[in-house]
């Protein structure tokens, strides 16, 4: 695990270019285009895998379940950007439950589509998201956060490049264009680049508060499976309330030709 800051407060003192850099000598066209090539990877036309949710309140009291996930890009299809099924495997007393999501591209203009499957009703509810700053399966990611951002809905600064052994380390700072509806002041994401741009990876995102305060912070570990990037271990803690989420990503199998069937109400009432 790399040894960034735990909160970011201020870069301007620290900057270090790099000569090797190809950028241009502004920081907004530095940090866009490494964001361009950084903050996209491929993450496979589809993913089987489990997911182990923890939830951590500032006692150190935990709260565990796990999933087994489905996953499948539909690259813009009908304005659809990608479909996810979790089916409860723990606690035991949820067995069975399902949750389906449909996520819709940035272009569309359109929250996400979601259902849940209760087997004690055996029914399926369809459930609204009213408000894309709540919770995501009560971690400490929102709705907002899981569905990424459009490039242009930021204004992107490079604010530091420094070496870490072989490796580059870049911080990008992240201003929201339109400040009234966004979540945060601004994030900082950090980006880490081996021998070429295929690993540069993004490590952290530390988050603002509309106050600009320090809110949270999330640490990000990836993992290759067939060419695809995956996340393995991810920690996010609010580091005003003290509670954290660990998300684990294990049995990660990519490319497995899941069919659109696999993603629908049918489905998920049965836990194909």
């Amino acid at each position: 695990m790399y040894s960034f800051p735990r909160v970011v407060l201020s870069f301007a003192a620290c900057m270090l270019v790099v000569p090797t850099l190809s950028f241009a000598a502004d920081p907004l066209q530095e940090g866009r285009e490494i964001m361009e090539r950084c903050n996209f990877k491929y993450p496979g036309e589809d993913q089987r895998s489990r997911l182990t949710i923890i939830l951590r309140d500032k006692d150190g009291n935990e709260k565990k379940n796990i999933y087994r996930r489905l996953w499948k890009d539909f690259n813009g299809a009908e304005g659809i950007a990608d479909k996810m099924v979790l089916f409860t495997e723990f606690p035991p007393d949820a067995q069975g439950a399902g949750f389906m999501r449909w996520a819709y591209t940035a272009a569309s203009d359109r929250n996400a589509d979601q259902w849940i499957y209760l087997p004690v009703l055996k029914k399926i509810r369809r459930v609204s998201i009213r408000d894309p700053g709540d919770s995501f399966l009560g971690s400490d990611l929102t709705y907002a956060d899981i569905s990424g951002r459009s490039l242009d809905a930021d204004q992107h600064r490079l604010i530091q490049s420094m070496p870490r052994g072989d490796e580059l380390v870049y911080a990008v700072e992240n201003v929201p264009i339109n400040k009234a509806n966004s979540l945060y002041s601004k994030t900082v994401s950090w980006f880490v680049k081996g021998q070429d741009w295929d690993s540069c990876v993004k490590r952290q995102v530390d988050y603002f508060d509309k106050k600009g305060e320090p809110f949270k912070q999330q640490i990000i570990k990836w993992q290759r499976a067939n060419k695809a990037w995956v996340w393995d271990d991810v920690t996010v803690r609010n580091v005003q309330t003290g509670h954290s989420s660990i998300f684990q990503v294990t049995d990660v199998q990519v490319n497995v030709g899941l069919s659109e069937d696999e993603f629908t109400e049918r489905a998920l009432r049965i836990g194909q």
